[in-house]
């Protein structure tokens, strides 16, 4: 079953259309991807589909409802994370999940017994009286993540939930989705992490100014537009060495003082380079963040 369909989004704010005609469907117990470079469109897609913003044109139905006619009734059953922790300071931890249950409707009766259970999954069991400043960073993201859980949601929206985030943090808000998703969740997910998409997503679509441009499994997406094997040469003298040696790869691309060498096979490439030990390079297979900035490209975003 469907949880979130969206055909033909339209969007535009003065004379620029920011969402052009984005489709995409969520199948129940998936996690679905929507990747970007600033200024995409995602943000925009993400408050259209929770009725938080009025399309142009196009169709959203999420959970069975027509949005934005109908969001109030559809977020009743989902949670979303923002971007931007935005916990009640003036709270403690329990007050924080009991008074956001508050706002779904819930009696304390049926809140209180759900509090022990978040706090778990959150890892914050024996800190539910303390202040929301005492916590720390990662903390306060998983208290968010725990909080969007209050009305035990079906479809759950993330948005970048690790940004800011030390690598041990990360894996735990990592190990928390898994679980979500093997309990029966659905989960859209936004992230500039190549890695957390690859990980996280089933499938995922690429968005570039207001578009989808591509849109599969990751590793289809690897398959479909890079070649297998790459090779990163850095030094001074990368450059000079690519064009000598370019003819042993299907493309290279530079960005900085690296040369991006993509290969189906990279043997001949390390074997040259072994004769220029000045020069440092990592042999790795292509991943999604290659995919990404091909489709995208290198350039910066603001």
């Amino acid at each position: 079953m469907s949880q979130l369909h969206v055909r033909g989004l339209r969007k535009a704010y003065d004379g620029r259309e920011v969402v052009a005609g984005v489709d995409f469907e969520l199948r129940a117990g998936e996690c679905f991807g929507l990747l970007g470079p600033n200024g995409a469109g995602k943000t925009t897609t993400l408050r259209l589909c929770l009725g938080l913003t009025e399309p142009d044109a196009g169709e959203i139905t999420m959970m069975g409802h027509a949005v934005p006619r109908h969001a109030r009734e559809a977020r009743a059953r989902i949670g979303v994370v923002p971007q931007v922790d935005n916990l009640d300071p003036d709270f403690t931890v329990r007050e924080n999940l009991f008074m956001y249950g508050r706002y779904f409707g819930f009696s304390k009766k049926i809140i209180a017994p759900r509090i022990p259970e978040l706090l778990d999954f959150a890892g914050l069991t024996g800190r539910e009286h303390s202040r929301i400043q005492t916590l720390s960073g990662g903390m306060k993201r998983r208290l968010t993540l725990a909080r969007a859980l209050v009305n035990d949601p079906d479809l759950i929206f993330l948005d970048e939930p690790t940004t800011g985030l030390d690598p041990q943090a990360r894996h735990l808000i990592w190990e928390r989705l898994h679980r979500l998703l093997s309990d029966g969740k659905t989960i859209v997910l936004t992230t500039h992490f190549m890695d957390e998409a690859e990980r996280l997503c089933h499938r995922l679509a690429i968005l570039d100014q207001g578009r989808v441009i591509s849109e599969g499994a990751p590793r289809q997406l690897i398959e479909r537009h890079i070649e297998p094997q790459v090779v990163e040469v850095y030094g001074e003298g990368a450059q000079a060495w690519a064009r000598q040696s370019y003819r042993h790869a299907q493309r290279c691309e530079r960005s900085g003082e690296t040369i991006f060498c993509y290969a189906l096979d990279a043997d001949p490439i390390v074997h040259e380079l072994k004769r220029h030990p000045e020069l440092r390079y990592l042999h790795r297979p292509a991943n999604l963040e290659d995919v990404f900035l091909k489709l995208t490209g290198r350039e910066l975003r603001d």
